[in-house]
Order: C-alpha cells, then structure tokens, then sequence
C-alpha cells in the first residue's frame, strides 16, 4: 500500500472514531414532533346582542328603617321599682306611667327641707321686722336671706327628684321587651325598657354624589322589604344632609314611610326606588350573562368565533336584565349561557344568538 493510500485509510478511521463518540456524547436523536396534535373543538355556548330601550331615569338604593321617635326610657334616680304599668308591646300614650319606683325616701328628703324652709322663713321674717327698725346689722340680715334661699333651693330639688321616681312615656308608641322587675334595685341610667313610635317610620338611605344635584325634598319613592316579598310601601324624602361623606362620596338621604299597619319595624332592611321623572336611554343585556367576581362583573363577548372576556359597569337592575353603563356597545353579542368553563379567547359556537330583550 502506498503512503498515500494508507494515510486515506487512517484520515477515515479517525473521522469514524470522532463521528461515534460524538453520537455517545449528545446522546440519542430527539423523536420527531407528533404530527397530530388534537385542537379541542369550540365550546357550545348561547348568546344574546346588547340592546337599548328607553328606561325612566330613576335611583336603586338600600336603607334601614328606623322609628320616628325612639328612646330608651332610664331612670334619673335611683331606688326600687314599686309597679310596672305598661304590658310588653303594647301601644302606650304620651304622659302615661310606665314604672314606678319607691318613694318613702324622697318623700322623707322633702319634708325635712320643708320643715328647714318652714323654720328658714320664720327666721328671716323676724330679721326682716328688726332690721326696718335698725336692731339688727345688715351682715346678720343677708345671712338669713340667704339661708331661705337655701332651703327653697334644697326644697325644689327634693321636689323633683321625688317626681322622677315615675317615669312616664315621651311621646305616642308601642313599648318593647322590658329589662326590669317589680322589686328590682336599679341605679340611674339603667336601660329598662324602649319605646318606639311607629307610624310614620323613617328610612335611611344615601345616594352617590352624582345625584346630590337632583334627590330633594318631596322625591317620591318606594319601598321594599324581605318580610312581605311583593308588597311595595310608598313614602317620600323629606330631608338631605348638607355634606357628603368624605371617604364614599355619597350623600345621606332621609324619607318617611306612613305605616298605619305597623307592617314596618325599626332595623329591617329596605330596597328603595326612587323615580326621578325623566327618561333616558340605556343599553342592557340579560342578567345571566353577568359573570360576578367579588364586586366586580364582566362579560364574554363573541368576536370572531371567540369569547372575549370584558369587564363592564353595571348600573340600575331590572327582572331579568341589568344596565350597562360602561364596555359594551349596542350590538355586541355576548354569551348567556355556557360561559361557566369559559376562558379568555376561548373558540366558541353559538347555537342560538337572541337579539330581543327579555319581557319584564
């Protein structure tokens, strides 16, 4: 063999060599991608366009009943209930007793500073006669006069006081549950039983500052509350808060609600409809297609086959379908039902598109 040949002959072998340790190095050759790759079929869904109809411009707010005139009847002295002159619940009259406590005490107290003013007065009188006819000096006639005043003070006081001992109702209204017993040692100030009047009620509520312009004296509303489901109490706004509160912006409204059937109790819960009395168009889609996310809502919009998810504004609410007040525009179709396993960009097929609203 020629040097050539042989030098060939080695230049191969060595490329061999190389070629399989290169292959023991980098391993075995990656598998080829699969070339049937399973592209999941587009969701069925069902949707509906947005559309706009005329709504009368009004106000949904919530707000708690309270009573026209409430108080927690307390005692200003203090002693040992003597009688209970009221029945639990029941309609009491203003001025009529409600509890009466001991009175031996106080009436003791004030005949003792009757009996001083009796004596203070005898003793003044005399001062009196003697200093016209200058026997006695005018420091020992201001000590008399002033001992009376003393005693008619001690006597007023005691007068009172002993009138506390019965305590009457304030004001027309039914009383509550009573917290107190015949016999009972009570200080002052302790609660003993509240008095509640009911007809008229009020009602708080407030409103967002945009309508601090518009809700006034005489705006009429409506009322709703869970314990009568379909009844509607009517009533009206008779007074607004001068300020807003700072941190909500929204501004305190107070109504009245004539509840001649004691149906409405201070504390419930009322949803309230205030009717402005102007028309205004507003766009609406059906209340299931709101996706709800803590106080936040969207929508899955159909756009070219896909569901596109779109935050949105809710305004005013209605049976069946709600207001939108900001992400939507007429027309646009959105998805009603079928969204729950939705994701964003999802492909989607609408097996029915709805394009009227639903009937109120």
């Amino acid at each position: 063999m020629s040097k050539k040949g042989f030098a060939i002959l080695v230049l191969a072998a060595s490329l061999a060599a190389i070629a399989g340790w290169w292959r023991f190095v980098a391993g075995p050759p990656a598998a080829a991608p699969p070339t049937d790759v399973r592209v999941p079929p587009p969701a069925p869904v069902f949707a509906a366009r947005v559309w706009a109809e005329s709504v009368d411009d009004a106000i949904d707010a919530v707000g708690t009943l309270r009573a026209d005139e409430s108080v927690v009847i307390r005692p200003e002295v203090q002693g040992r209930v003597k009688a209970i002159h009221f029945t639990e619940g029941k309609p009491v009259r203003a001025g009529e007793v409600l509890i009466e406590l001991e009175q031996d005490e106080y009436r003791a107290a004030l005949a003792q500073s009757l009996a001083q003013q009796e004596l203070d007065q005898a003793n003044f009188a005399r001062m009196k006669a003697m200093r016209e006819r200058a026997h006695v000096s005018a420091q020992q006639y201001d000590e008399a006069l002033s001992k009376l005043k003393y005693s008619n003070a001690l006597v007023e006081r005691d007068r009172v006081l002993l009138q506390k001992t019965v305590l009457r109702a304030p004001f027309d209204g039914i009383v509550g549950i009573r917290e107190v017993s015949v016999g009972e040692y009570i200080d002052k100030g302790k609660a003993l039983v509240n008095l509640e009047a009911l007809d008229p009620v009020k009602l708080d509520f407030k409103v967002p500052e945009k309508y601090a312009g518009t809700v006034a004296k005489g705006l009429a509303l409506t009322a709703e509350v869970a314990a009568y489901p379909g009844r509607t109490f009517p009533g009206a706004v008779y007074a607004v808060d001068p300020r807003l509160e700072e941190e909500s912006r929204t501004l305190r409204v107070r109504a009245r609600l004539p509840n001649k059937d004691q149906a409405l109790r201070p504390g419930m819960f009322a949803r309230i409809h205030l009717a402005l009395g102007r028309a205004r168009r507003a766009l609406f889609v059906p209340e299931s297609a709101l996706v709800v996310k803590g106080s936040s809502a969207s929508v899955f919009r159909v756009v070219s086959g896909k569901a596109i998810a779109t935050p949105v504004g809710i305004g005013a609410r209605y049976k069946g379908k709600v207001e939108i007040v900001q992400g939507l525009d007429e027309g646009d179709s959105v998805v009603t039902e079928g969204q729950v396993k939705l994701r964003d960009g999802a492909p989607v097929t609408v097996l029915e598109a709805k394009d009227n609203p639903p009937a109120p």
